[in-house]
């Protein structure tokens, strides 16, 4: 990959749309990827973009500004997250990406079909990112949402106890539940900060804008309110998943409580009869209920007894609901 010359640039609408990529495009954007050191090395030596000295971080030198992205973006069914950084210049973006396919980056240059006027300048092709990295978040919520909504019907299948087939729900079939609503959580928090680099990077471009670009003055704008839009779903959706791990915690602390109150009542009706099998298994030299004719009816009567009396009291109280 060689450095596009300043001197071949024509004007974009001249350009047949089939080579849109490399005769427009690539007049102002640099896709560099994270391997090809070779690139890097004629980018810093022609253009003084250097990558290693920003270290992920915003960065500003003479010639480029500096500013990382961490991308959350869906491939099929998975959610996949990559660092894009970009140096912004006054006539290139250099994105440094991964060397696989990034998915998308398809969506801006599609825009960037449809609205050549972006490829004109790496302010243009710089909002094109932005906004696709934008919609790729959009993506994921709604990924993350759809994923929630599903869990909410299982959270709301166990408070009540039994699933669709009548079988008492235990701990241990909530256990995936639970792991995916971990899952979730991560990939929301994930996305908030996303969206903080986003708006962060929007704010840095519409301040780098030269006044010339007209277009840019109103669609940035939108851009920073969209980023922020998306932001705010990001936060709701965090919300709903603090609720309903919520819910899981209070429901497994009930499921807890109700085993240790049958626990508790097993030792309540079943102490007394104990001690009464101890009190007669004392070795005593005379004991006169054993020579009563119905000494054993009369001791068993006893216990029985003393079982059903904390039973019923167990029962007044309403500890057995």
């Amino acid at each position: 990959m060689t450095v596009p010359a300043p001197t071949l640039r024509v004007p974009a609408m001249s350009v047949p749309v089939d080579h849109f990529d490399t005769e427009v495009l690539h007049r102002h954007w640099i896709p560099l990827s994270a391997t090809d050191t070779e690139t890097a090395a004629v980018l810093r030596e022609r253009l003084g973009v250097d990558f290693a000295t920003a270290r992920n971080r915003v960065w500003e030198t003479d010639n480029f500004l500096y500013f990382p992205v961490v991308a959350n973006y869906k491939r099929g069914d998975r959610v996949e997250r990559e660092t894009i950084v970009f140096a912004l210049g006054a006539e290139f973006l250099v994105t440094l990406q991964p060397a696989d396919h990034f998915p998308p980056f398809d969506k801006a240059v599609a825009k960037m079909r449809r609205t050549p006027t972006l490829a004109a300048s790496p302010h243009g092709v710089m909002y094109a990112l932005l906004w696709a990295l934008n919609e790729a978040s959009e993506r994921v919520i709604h990924y993350a949402s759809d994923a929630l909504e599903a869990m909410n019907d299982e959270i709301e299948m166990a408070t009540k106890g039994y699933d669709h087939r009548g079988r008492e729900i235990g701990v241990a079939d909530m256990r995936g539940t639970m792991f995916r609503m971990n899952a979730a959580e991560e990939i929301v928090s994930r996305t908030q900060e996303t969206q903080l680099q986003l708006a962060r990077a929007a704010r840095h471009l519409m301040a780098e804008t030269p006044c010339h670009i007209g277009d840019l003055d109103g669609l940035i704008p939108i851009l920073i309110a969209d980023i922020d839009g998306v932001k705010q779903h990001a936060g709701f959706e965090h919300d709903k998943v603090r609720y309903l791990q919520q819910s899981v915690m209070t429901w497994l602390d009930v499921k807890q409580n109700q085993i240790v109150k049958v626990f508790t009542i097993i030792t309540a009706v079943f102490l007394p009869p104990t001690l009464i099998a101890t009190f007669y298994g004392m070795n005593f030299t005379w004991m006169p209920e054993l020579e009563w004719q119905h000494g054993f009816l009369a001791t068993t009567l006893m216990t029985l007894v003393a079982a059903v009396i904390p039973l019923v009291y167990i029962k007044r109280k309403g500890w057995l609901r």
